[in-house]
């Protein structure tokens, strides 16, 4: 088992150093991990995995993908055919851990960084992006892949993923839940709502919250002081920090979560403790309150160069395989390219179509106001 302590990070806003509050436990938090920064393999007492070479490999390569997708999205916003990118990347093992670990019938509630969760969905990448082109309020049909819509407001899908469990719970579904949201979430009250509410209902729900270490600028130090797992034992249900950038500590962590709720043991809290590469949206600058060398100490810790570490090592993958990822995230950059540029422009009353399941006097009201302020302009143009 590897120990990492939060105590001794010293965040940083502006160039100043921010001191951090005093933490009241003496022992460092536990973290589990399977596969070190140097890509060796590693035991834990309590949690492990047995993959075979072909999963294995899958992983890296659910990873690398995802991190092109994602790295071509933020150029697209950069190049204005985006309006907004939340990016993931340096969390792709926290998500494709996570999501290779959940079973088809099992329900997803994410945020809006989900993309490698959703990649394990099998939602196509290009959907992702209507919404962050202004062309649709969500690309695809939570049902088809039970995968929810992206979620805005912050820490309230803990609370739709606490509903939907105890309702799945009573109808005697073995099937469970999965809730993602990150350390500035940990503070809204939604979150301390649907941990009341799962563990007294004892909701099959997981709760995975990717601590990448900054709020937008705060840091974890400024939103608790204690580790943010062992939140949960107020709660009265167990909490587990696993080594974010892990993909195989990941996966074993979520799956013996899951597998507890699917058992009728209730929920459970994760916490991947891993980091934010990039910016909290591409409309922030991290530089303005961080500095290069704690991004620097996290890229050493690289999910993605892990794991391809191991595979060399471990002689499960050789050059040409590593190639063939490379060129195939190529088509995948270039397919994504050709699809955001192409999406129509939507009909402007589209919004009023699915504000109610049935008709409302008041949402007819608005479109007909707003359809002849539309058509107000085409007068004017005449």
């Amino acid at each position: 088992m590897t120990v990492e302590s939060t105590a001794s990070r010293t965040p940083r806003r502006g160039g100043k150093r921010v001191s951090a509050a005093k933490k009241p436990q003496d022992s460092e938090p536990q973290l589990v991990q399977l596969l070190t920064p140097e890509g060796k393999r590693v035991k834990h007492p309590e949690h492990s995995v047995d993959l075979s070479p072909d999963e294995l490999r899958g992983l890296y390569r659910d990873m690398v993908l995802t991190r092109r997708f994602d790295g071509e999205a933020t150029a697209l916003q950069r190049q204005g055919e985006l309006g907004l990118w939340a990016s993931l990347l340096g969390q792709e093992a926290a998500q494709i851990g996570s999501g290779r670990a959940l079973r088809d019938d099992d329900y997803v509630f994410p945020t809006y960084r989900e993309h490698g969760v959703a990649w394990c969905r099998g939602v196509d990448p290009t959907h992702l992006l209507g919404m962050f082109r202004g062309v649709n309020h969500g690309g695809w049909d939570p049902t088809s892949n039970n995968f929810h819509l992206y979620t805005i407001v912050i820490g309230s899908q803990t609370l739709h993923a606490t509903g939907y469990a105890m309702g799945i719970a009573k109808d005697g579904a073995d099937a469970a839940v999965i809730a993602y949201f990150g350390d500035g979430a940990s503070s809204q009250g939604d979150v301390a709502e649907a941990f009341t509410f799962s563990a007294v209902y004892n909701a099959p729900v997981v709760f995975f919250c990717q601590n990448n270490q900054w709020a937008i600028s705060e840091p974890t130090e400024r939103q608790t002081r204690v580790p943010l797992y062992q939140r949960a034992q107020g709660f009265g249900f167990p909490g587990v920090r696993v080594d974010g950038n892990d993909v195989l500590a990941c996966l074993a962590v979520t799956r013996w979560a899951l597998e507890r709720a699917r058992r009728g043991e209730g929920p459970t809290l994760v916490e991947a403790f891993t980091y934010r590469m990039g910016a909290h949206t591409t409309s922030d600058d991290p530089t303005k309150y961080r500095h290069d060398d704690e991004r620097a100490a996290w890229e050493a810790k690289d999910p993605i160069l892990r794991l391809r570490r191991y595979l060399e090592r471990e002689k499960f993958a050789d050059d040409a395989y590593f190639t063939g990822i490379d060129e195939e995230s190529d088509v995948l950059a270039r397919r994504v390219r050709e699809a955001v540029r192409a999406m129509p422009d939507p009909d402007a009353l589209s919004m009023f179509d699915h504000v109610y399941a049935d008709g409302h006097a008041l949402v007819d009201e608005e479109r007909a106001e707003f359809a002849a302020y539309q058509a107000s302009f085409a007068e004017e143009g005449n």
